[in-house]
């Protein structure tokens, strides 16, 4: 039995902020960002908008394609690190919005790379028979938590979700391994220290904005290239294969110089790497879900396709999986 992948959804807010509008805010200019991130433009959540809203959007769009109802779900794992609160999780609150009653729910805190955490979650799940179907999401609401008056961490992120629905199925596709790492000794190179147990809210807190990510950009930048490439050849042997047996290459969207490092490194060409970083900046761990869903309805995915995709995120993590589609 495999966890097939039977419908994808996303979901980007309407509101576009392209780089001449960081311009007006903060000291930046089109030319720098687009040079050293490859990023044009990123989708900002409506003052109405938050998390389990996006997520439910997505999540939604993905039944749709599968053409499933929510009675037809047993798990809802969302990878987020920007909650609608500090608990409960948010997939309960997406659980809600669906009316999947039968369904259990929980988050999975990993950052960057929360969607591939959850998807292994997942994908354990249905192989032990404990279930059918599972709906994975990752949807970030980072606008929230970025220091729009420091220009190295503002223009990278954006908001965004997306949501692939799996099914327990006999037969060759599906996920066919996940590898999911973590090193702890790195995490304050990229964080948000408040608010939670050990800076609990204060209004001393809020002047040292610990409220905002806070990241070493040029360090993070070494570590990601390294572990998404070494995780990335981890899967493939797994299972065998090599970069030439890959179909499309997803990674985690962070910016276009990581992206292009990664892919160097692995021997893959441009025609088999998707990116949308351009267009949505860095959306954390809805980066996958949502290239994934954008290279579906493009047409770019078909059946037997080789998927491989990798992330890296703050605690650090990093983390890969290979699909055949």
């Amino acid at each position: 039995m495999k966890s097939r992948i039977i419908g994808t959804g996303s979901y980007l807010p309407e509101n576009i902020r392209t780089n001449y509008d960081l311009e007006k805010m903060v000291d930046t200019s089109h030319d720098w960002i687009v040079a050293r991130t490859g990023i044009e433009e990123r989708r900002i959540a409506a003052a109405d908008q938050c998390t389990s809203d996006m997520g439910t959007i997505a999540a939604q769009r993905a039944m749709d394609m599968a053409g499933v109802t929510a009675d037809d779900i047993d798990l809802i794992v969302m990878g987020t690190i920007t909650g609608d609160y500090p608990w409960p999780a948010t997939a309960c609150l997406v659980q809600e919005n669906l009316g999947a009653k039968k369904a259990f729910a929980y988050d999975v805190s990993a950052a960057c790379s929360g969607f591939l955490f959850a998807l292994s979650c997942a994908d354990d799940f249905l192989r032990s028979g404990r279930g059918k179907r599972a709906l994975v999401i990752g949807a970030e609401t980072f606008s929230r938590i970025v220091d729009w008056t420091d220009r190295n961490t503002c223009v990278l992120f954006g908001d965004g979700a997306g949501a692939v629905l799996l099914e327990s199925q006999e037969g060759d596709s599906g996920v066919l391994s996940c590898h999911l790492h973590s090193d702890g000794k790195y995490f304050e190179l990229l964080c948000q220290k408040g608010f939670g147990a050990k800076y609990p809210p204060s209004v001393e807190g809020i002047g040292a904005k610990l409220p905002f990510i806070t990241m070493q950009g040029n360090e993070v930048f070494k570590v990601a290239v390294r572990s998404m490439t070494q995780v990335s050849k981890e899967a493939l042997t797994a299972n065998g294969y090599t970069s030439a047996d890959v179909a499309q290459f997803i990674p985690h969207q962070a910016n276009l110089r990581i992206l292009e490092a990664t892919t160097k490194r692995l021997g893959l060409t441009k025609e088999q790497s998707f990116i949308n970083v351009h267009k949505y900046g860095n959306t954390s761990g809805a980066t996958i879900p949502i290239a994934i869903d954008e290279a579906n309805h493009q047409g770019l995915l078909k059946e037997g396709d080789l998927l491989l995709s990798a992330a890296f995120g703050g605690g650090f993590t990093w983390g890969s999986t290979l699909i055949r589609w």
